[in-house]
């Protein structure tokens, strides 16, 4: 159980991109108080949590309802993570100009945009399915919601504490780090492509 949750935090570390969401964060609640950008912090961490821990138990009711095969999954899941860390290598814009206007105005941006889709987006939540079908077993879907639980941690903790890191790195600084990130969810997305593909029965 312990490397199921251990696999699985692994996985989920890269595609979720901790530090890609605390440049967001830190743009999103710049004119927010400091006890307000704690909370939304806080917040953000129990959305990501309840969004990927449901898609975890529930995630192979979802594979029979629509009968899709854990390797057509795969597949599809490769190909957005892929595509995601493709996106963080060459840089594009991330929100159109209505939907950065949007967000600007937010009271509340812990459910929307923090958490879906910038945190707990299709990529995350097409891993934590794929993993919940190769791990089936009761004991098993649960190291998978700890390890669910020490990532929303993780991200409460940095959003919370480390919006003054985005000043001091910088927008080269971060930059850097999300390719470098960008390019191992790359890896990874090909991966589960290759998984997909031999589950099928396509090699």
């Amino acid at each position: 159980m312990v490397q199921v949750a251990v696999a699985s935090l692994a996985a989920l570390l890269p595609i979720t991109n901790p530090l890609g969401a605390l440049a967001a964060y830190a743009g999103l609640t710049g004119s927010f108080t400091p006890a307000e950008v704690k909370r939304q912090a806080t917040m953000t961490a129990i959305y990501v949590f309840a969004i990927l821990a449901v898609f975890t138990l529930l995630g192979s009711l979802v594979l029979e309802a629509f009968g899709i095969s854990l390797g057509a999954l795969q597949i599809a899941g490769g190909l957005v993570v892929a595509h995601s860390g493709f996106g963080m290598i060459v840089p594009r814009e991330g929100f159109t100009a209505a939907e950065k206007d949007h967000a600007a105005t937010k009271d509340d941006v812990s459910f929307s945009p923090m958490a879906l889709p910038l945190v707990a987006g299709p990529g995350a939540i097409g891993v934590v399915i794929a993993l919940s079908a190769r791990h089936p077993g009761i004991a098993e879907r649960g190291a998978i919601v700890a390890a669910v639980a020490v990532l929303a941690v993780v991200i409460g903790v940095l959003l919370r504490f480390g919006t003054p890191l985005v000043a001091r790195l910088g927008p080269t600084g971060i930059g850097a780090l999300t390719r470098i990130i960008g390019f191992l969810i790359l890896a990874i997305g090909v991966e589960l492509v290759v998984h997909g593909v031999q589950a099928v029965g396509l090699t």
